[in-house]
């Protein structure tokens, strides 16, 4: 087993062009977190679970993801190289360490990019259908030979049109993630601006109708809205001034996820009984119940359009963390081709759209929801934890430099954080996750420590 480690370089020739800036790594950031969150999650767990207090539940995950979001801050201002975690684990734990960091940042990113997808094509589906266009059974979801479905094809067109913009140059790319971002603020501020006005306070009572247990597990659950924020430090060798912007474009995107988060979960339980928010579409639910059905209509098509933010920005993400895993020969070296027209690597990204691809047309991903939040989890926890072995290691950061608060109290506290989320899932979870253990391990010993550079030195 490989545990020699990687020294710190931030200094090497880079084959990626440096021309991101921080207001795009907060747009990306944005980008990613602020998707299915906001526009789905504020519905169904709040009348499953949490009621009103899903408020709490988001305040509670943004501790969570706030603490983690501080270690990757300082991570990634003393370690500015692609790969985010999976290269901040390679320098404080070594190879070992980093390649299952690395492969449970792969899952993460691919089941976002294919649920998405998935998503997108349930709600562009429905529109479809209120013009009385109906495409065949067959290709309207993944395979399941019982309902007469095997394909999702609307899911598999976003993915090839996903792979082929991402696969431009980085600004380009990004381009239409930005624009997407605003319509989604515009969309935000318009329920906002609206919503305020039909707020009965008597819906906020009671405040917590299941008790404090449900606002923990509608904390386990709402955890999924702010995955992506980790986008943002795999962006690295494309910023102009990582050292500087980097933390604060993660700082910058969870810090306003969390507040856009707690200002619609209050006025959607505040138009609505939560009882009736059990819905796919609150917002435009809400906006429905307060008699603004036209609104409503225009926060359903923004949605369409926005959720597209998420997968560019889980796709952006996913080509460069496989480019920087095949740049230490942990994967095929193929995936470490720059596009010498573009300065991106276009092979990685061919590579993360087909196995996207895979599973957006052909998998109902339901039961793998939950292992994405618990791989999540775990990698969080080894990138808190990392922050003390930096410290012992590497001492303090340089003047400028951002750095932790409270060491080592807040890597301990985010630890343990991180720990209490993962005992809420399910039984059924953990099995899953266990075998996805064992893959992992299997590609490390059969290809990944056969074919190390740092094995072969």
């Amino acid at each position: 087993m490989n545990f020699r480690k990687k020294e710190i370089e931030t200094g090497y020739a880079n084959d990626l062009k440096r021309n991101l800036q921080l207001k795009d790594l907060i747009m990306l950031g944005i980008g990613a977190i602020i998707g299915t969150g906001i526009f789905v999650i504020t519905g169904v767990p709040d009348a499953n679970h949490a009621g009103p207090a899903l408020t709490l539940s988001f305040v509670l995950a943004a501790v969570v993801v706030g603490l983690s979001g501080l270690c990757f801050a300082e991570f990634s201002a003393r370690i500015p190289v692609i790969g985010g975690p999976y290269a901040y684990m390679y320098v404080v734990f070594g190879e070992f360490a980093a390649w299952f960091t690395g492969w449970f940042l792969i899952c993460e990113f691919l089941l976002a990019v294919s649920s998405v997808a998935s998503g997108w094509s349930g709600y562009m589906q429905g529109f479809l259908g209120s013009w009385g266009i109906h495409l065949p059974k067959g290709l309207t979801a993944g395979y399941n030979a019982a309902n007469g479905t095997y394909i999702d094809l609307i899911a598999a067109l976003v993915i090839v049109f996903i792979t082929f913009w991402v696969s431009q140059e980085a600004k380009k790319a990004l381009r239409l993630n930005n624009a997407m971002v605003w319509v989604k603020f515009f969309i935000i501020i318009l329920f906002i601006a609206v919503g305020i006005f039909y707020i009965k306070p008597n819906n906020w009572t009671p405040f917590m109708p299941n008790g404090a247990s449900s606002v923990f597990r509608g904390s386990s659950l709402v955890f999924f809205a702010f995955l992506g924020f980790d986008s943002v430090a795999m962006a690295a060798e494309e910023v102009k001034n990582p050292q500087k912007d980097v933390p604060k474009g993660i700082i910058g995107s969870i810090g306003i996820a969390t507040i856009l988060y707690i200002i619609v979960t209050l006025i959607s339980t505040g138009v609505v009984p939560f009882a009736k928010l059990q819905v796919s579409d609150p917002m435009a639910f809400v906006m429905r119940y307060a008699g603004h059905g036209f609104l409503g209509s225009i926060i359903s098509v923004g949605a369409i359009l926005t959720l597209l933010t998420v997968t560019i920005s889980m796709m952006y993400s996913l080509a460069r963390l496989l480019y920087a895993i095949s740049k230490d020969g942990l994967l095929p070296k193929q995936m470490q081709k720059i596009d010498q027209k573009t300065r991106t690597p276009k092979n990685a990204t061919f590579v993360a759209g087909a196995f996207a691809l895979f599973f957006a047309a052909a998998f109902p991903l339901q039961i793998l929801a939950e292992l994405t939040n618990i791989a999540a989890l775990v990698y969080l926890m080894m990138v808190s934890g990392g922050i003390l072995k930096l410290r012992k290691e590497f001492g303090k950061p340089e003047k400028g430099q951002f750095a932790v608060p409270f060491v080592p109290l807040l890597p301990i506290l985010s630890v343990l954080a991180c720990i209490f989320l993962i005992a809420q899932f399910s039984v059924t979870t953990y099995l899953v996750f266990a075998v996805t253990l064992v893959l992992g391990l299997a590609i490390y010993f059969f290809y990944g420590y056969r074919n190390s550079k740092m094995n072969n030195e």
